[in-house]
């Protein structure tokens, strides 16, 4: 074997010892016991940062065969017999994920959207309305190709 070779082959060890970790970070809490859950974005930065906790969930879940996690957020109305309904949200992580970016849930007791995303703080927003960026991408695809 030459030394180009040996030098080619030890790189290539290496190279696949290396093990690629991806953290993701996400806000992390309930409505239940704290309201600012609710609209996080409604906060300027500094208060969020204050009231709001945000976890990397790779050290927040300890699950050893859990390695591709994601942000996801929860919306639950609450069905009461005997009260107003109520609306609770959950923000956090997750790790097994569901075939759609959004779907929702419909029981009894309750009716829940839950959607699912894969970049930092992104379980802030609400869900994305694929109608409207189907509009929006069309309008700026004619006025791009009128402009030119």
């Amino acid at each position: 074997m030459t030394s180009t070779n040996k030098l080619l082959c030890t790189f290539f060890v290496l190279l696949s010892m290396v093990y690629k970790a991806s953290s993701i970070q996400c806000y992390y809490c309930n409505s239940a016991n704290n309201s600012a859950c609710i609209d996080v974005k409604a906060f300027d930065d500094e208060t969020r940062a204050r009231i709001i906790p945000v976890v990397t969930c790779e050290t927040a879940i300890p699950s050893p065969v859990a390695v591709d996690f994601f942000c996801r957020k929860i919306v639950q109305t609450i069905f009461h017999s005997h009260r107003d309904s109520e609306v609770r949200v959950t923000r956090g992580c997750g790790w097994v994920r569901h075939h759609k970016e959004c779907y929702q849930a419909n029981n009894q007791d309750h009716l829940e959207t839950v959607c699912q995303c894969t970049s930092d703080y992104c379980n802030s927003a609400e869900a994305a309305d694929p109608t409207s960026a189907a509009v929006l991408f069309i309008a700026l695809a004619t006025a791009l190709y009128l402009y030119r």
